[in-house]
């Protein structure tokens, strides 16, 4: 006896589905019993994982959710005939679409047996690729091969078999569909069994972390190796194999993107770590002649850690399907996490490793470039020749006719800018730039600190606003060494970057080497007068900036930023992609993916100097390659 419709897939359920795909229209619905299918738009292939009956596995099936067509389901004997029938009704209409249609059918094979222990470096991961053993699929089966070989689980590179069967499908199950239906429609079908290094030997568990590394890497190779197919043998023409990736964003993005960001948008890290007193400071240093630590006081906290973490760990980031998607939102998450503990250990001993955490440290090869700068430029140089200084009014006033330039080019942006007495220089919170009153600047370098400010991170902010994802204006996790290397990038293609500023930035990384050797804070201060010529004023500063809240080592990543960006435009790197939003060096494969799966709009706003020539005749010279030091040339 049948089971009830009700339990299976319907007659109904498959005309429904077909009649959406025919329209055009995407599909996400779930199975009775268990499973799903998701078909983001049109495309010439589905991935396919049935699931047996009795199995601990739960993590198998994600290796096919993170693309954008793909049937999860049940592999109980009753489910078969109209699981068949949705496949068949899947594959004959975009196939009549498409000129051709691939299945590829995902499987877990046997867990390895040994008594030696599982560590991560003993994970291997192994393909077996069962292909079909008609003539004309060879150099898609071998580029398959190729770029699942590409995979790697820490050091160890994965190793692919190519196996040429009538049978490319689960040992014990039938067909997905039935053979002379893939014949009639002019499917082609692929198996493909994954070794299942992910789950624990023993007991079944899931490795969640080696999950996730290879889902990202394995959804990659799925993507060359459908590229390729829809290139040679169907009608479609995509531009770029990222083009057949996810574009749906599914409710738990957005959850977890809104939940990011409203815990991170509840608390200002910078102000609540900075000092309100900085100048009352410098005037008890100044009378102690130098020879006491002056008492640094800061804002009372607005937020409760505890409460903010709960709201942060609610976040749904593990519902993520989109492998790219849910590695910058995990990432995040730990992020915001060691923020706000550092609001928590705030001027605790404990303080300064969770600094280290968040910003890192100061390696040999960056502090002796810093050094090497400091060598270079003498302590008695001079800014550029300007009438005198601008004030913080004037300043400010500046400041506005850039976001004024910038409003012309999006409406929508939303800057001001505020002049106060309780922030040290010049600061950029939430898209709105904060000025010292205080300050004081050369105004052969007002051109510099606008491109820096305005040009660079209230720009970025709003570029980020402008995608669907907040995250990208409240920033990628680690996006500040690229965003300030960028920063400085900018006063140098303005013509503003000096010989001064940049004995500054090295001064800063010398600074966060003393404090990460142990140094006090009066003999780092004495290292910067005495040893590299600072002048009082600016080694208080500098130092003051180093050891704020039990030791701040963010001011290295300046000059970190900006060797990076260097090495990036030096290789061919285009700064584009840059202004998307708040994001690190390393999220920049992911920022190209995302924009070729329209996850990513094109940013609305571009930084005057890169419509000024002499600006792009600096970059165009940026990109022969140089180093920080060759710079001075000018």
């Amino acid at each position: 006896m049948k089971p009830p419709e009700a339990k299976m897939v319907s007659e109904s359920f498959v005309r429904v589905i077909r009649q959406r795909l025919a329209e055009g229209k995407q599909v996400r619905r779930s199975l009775p019993v268990w499973g799903r299918l998701a078909v983001d738009r049109p495309l010439p292939f589905l991935c396919v994982y049935r699931r047996p009956g009795r199995t601990r596995d739960r993590a198998t099936c994600r290796l096919v959710t993170s693309e954008a067509s793909y049937l999860i389901c049940s592999a109980e004997r009753r489910q078969r005939e109209g699981v068949g029938r949705l496949v068949s009704a899947v594959a004959e209409t975009l196939a009549e679409e498409f000129g051709s249609f691939m299945i590829l059918e995902l499987w877990a094979g046997n867990r390895p047996e040994g008594s030696e222990a599982v560590t991560t470096g003993s994970l291997h991961p192994a393909f077996r690729i069962l292909a079909p053993r008609e003539n004309g699929h060879e150099a898609l089966t071998d580029g398959f091969e190729e770029a699942l070989r590409r995979i790697k689980l820490g050091r160890r590179r994965a190793t692919a078999a190519i196996v040429e069967s009538a049978r490319r499908w689960p040992r014990g199950l039938p067909p997905v569909m039935p053979i002379d239906e893939t014949a009639r429609l002019g499917c082609v079908v692929y198996g493909l069994e994954v070794a299942p290094v992910y789950l624990d030997p023993e007991n079944g568990d899931t490795y969640p972390r080696v999950l996730n590394e290879l889902r990202r890497k394995l959804s990659i190779a799925l993507r060359r190796f459908f590229y390729e197919f829809a290139r040679s043998s169907t009608t479609a023409d995509p531009a770029h194999f990222h083009v057949l990736g996810r574009r749906a964003v599914v409710n738990a993005v957005w959850e977890a993107d809104e939940m990011l960001a409203e815990t991170s948008e509840a608390f200002e890290l910078l102000l609540q770590l900075t000092p309100v007193n900085g100048e009352q400071a410098w005037h008890q240093f100044e009378r102690s002649r130098f020879q006491r630590m002056p008492a640094f006081h800061y804002r009372p906290q607005l937020a409760d850690p505890v409460a903010l973490k709960r709201r942060l760990f609610a976040a749904p980031v593990e519902r993520i399907e989109d492998p790219a998607l849910a590695l910058v939102f995990r990432q995040r998450l730990v992020e915001i996490d060691r923020q706000i503990t550092m609001l928590q250990e705030r001027n605790t001993s404990r303080f300064l490793h969770e600094s280290i955490q968040l910003f890192g440290g100061v390696d040999d090869d960056l502090h002796t470039l810093a050094v090497e700068l400091l060598e270079c430029i003498p302590p008695r140089s001079r800014e550029g020749p300007g009438a005198g200084h601008v004030d913080a009014a004037d300043f400010a006033q500046r400041a506005r006719e850039e976001i004024a330039y910038l409003r012309s080019q999006w409406p929508e942006v939303t800057a001001e800018v505020e002049v106060r007495p309780d922030v040290a220089g010049l600061l950029v919170s939430r898209g709105n730039l904060l000025v010292s009153s205080q300050s004081r600047i050369p105004a052969s370098r007002v051109e510099a600190l606008v491109q820096h400010e305005v040009g660079t991170h209230v720009l970025t902010y709003h570029n980020g606003k402008a995608q669907r994802l907040r995250l990208l204006s409240a920033g990628f996790a680690g996006y500040d060494a690229l965003q300030e290397g960028l920063a400085v990038l900018a006063e140098y293609l303005a013509g503003g970057l000096s010989r001064p500023r940049l004995r500054l930035l090295a001064g800063r990384v010398v600074a966060a080497r003393c404090l990460l050797e142990g140094a006090s804070f009066l003999d780092t201060f004495r290292v910067l007068r005495r040893t590299h010529g600072f002048p009082n004023r600016t080694a208080f500063t500098v130092t003051m900036r180093t050891y704020r809240s039990g030791g701040l080592t963010k001011d290295s990543v300046y000059l970190l930023g900006l060797r990076q960006i260097l090495d990036y435009v030096g290789g061919g790197g285009e700064l584009a992609p840059l202004f998307v939003g708040k994001i690190a060096i390393e999220h920049i494969p992911i920022v190209r993916e995302l924009t070729w799966r329209n996850v990513l709009v094109p940013p609305p706003l571009v930084p005057r100097y890169m419509h000024q020539p002499d600006s792009l005749a600096r970059l165009a010279r940026l990109h022969r390659g140089v180093r920080v030091v060759d710079l001075l040339k000018g």
